[in-house]
């Protein structure tokens, strides 16, 4: 009977180590995605999302007890993750945060800029709890995701979503571990065909978001120049092949285009 108990312990600390993430917490996100699939809409072109916020309005108690999940997720449970979920974990919680952020204010403002006052900051608030912590949308972004030692992602720039206009898509559903890299692809090749964010190049150079900008070390660091690693999508950017040779070389200037703060909010 020693030996059947002492086995039996053994098996669940095996299967429990095997698991990536905890049994207590949903690793799907399903209750985010479906948040997202009935508040979210692509344009015409597949290329941005609006978001329904008065419909987010309504739907406040499914999207507090989501975040009350986030919050129940310890520390050390966090850490046994895989990087892919832990990533994917940290994206839906900045994009949760963010529209809970939005609907402290709501309807009464056009930017999320505005929450912040003159000399405040909407990304300086603290938004949420996680990990046993209040954080700040900038503890998440800049500490917990580009600041983590094992950070190699400059594509989250494409997930995490600013409520803005000028962000790249909110996607209407909620990262996974099991399909992270596809989904980080997936939202960087859409942001990048999006003319109203990246403008129209020519052989003279390229204009593109100024994302490239603030965050250029990401890039740098993940393709040695922005121009580099905006070579690797002619395609998306509308560059023809010897550009795009250009573009990679560093023979082309890149420019940034002014950012649209205006709230991504469904048209009435």
């Amino acid at each position: 009977m020693r030996l059947l108990i002492a086995f039996l312990m053994l098996l669940g600390s095996a299967l429990s180590a095997a698991s990536p993430v905890g049994a207590s917490f949903d690793s799907s996100h399903g209750e985010w995605t479906r948040l997202l699939a009935a508040n979210v809409r692509w344009n015409a072109s597949g290329t941005s999302t609006t978001v329904d916020y008065a419909a987010f309005a309504r739907d406040r108690k499914a999207l507090a007890n989501y975040m009350d999940a986030l919050a129940s997720v310890s520390e050390e449970e966090f850490r046994r993750w895989p990087l892919v979920e832990r990533q994917a974990f940290l994206i839906n919680a900045y994009n949760a945060g963010t529209v809970r952020l939005v609907l402290t204010r709501y309807p009464g403002l056009k930017s999320i800029k505005d929450i912040g006052g003159l000399f405040g900051s909407p990304w300086k608030q603290h938004a949420l709890v996680l990990r046993g912590k209040q954080r700040t949308l900038d503890d998440v972004e800049h500490m917990l995701l580009r600041g983590a030692r094992d950070y190699a992602e400059p594509r989250i720039h494409f997930a995490v979503n600013c409520a803005s206009i000028g962000c790249p898509a909110l996607r209407p559903e909620a990262y996974v571990g099991a399909k992270l890299a596809r989904q980080l692809d997936d939202q960087t090749r859409r942001f990048l065909r999006d003319r109203s964010r990246n403008p129209n190049n020519s052989r003279a150079g390229v204009r593109v978001s100024k994302i490239f900008d603030w965050y250029g070390s990401d890039f740098v660091a993940h393709a040695s120049s922005v121009g580099a690693f905006l070579a690797r999508y002619p395609a998306e950017l509308a560059l023809d092949h010897a550009t795009a040779q250009r573009l990679g070389a560093g023979e082309l200037r890149v420019r940034f285009s002014p950012y649209d703060w205006r709230l991504n909010d469904k048209q009435p």
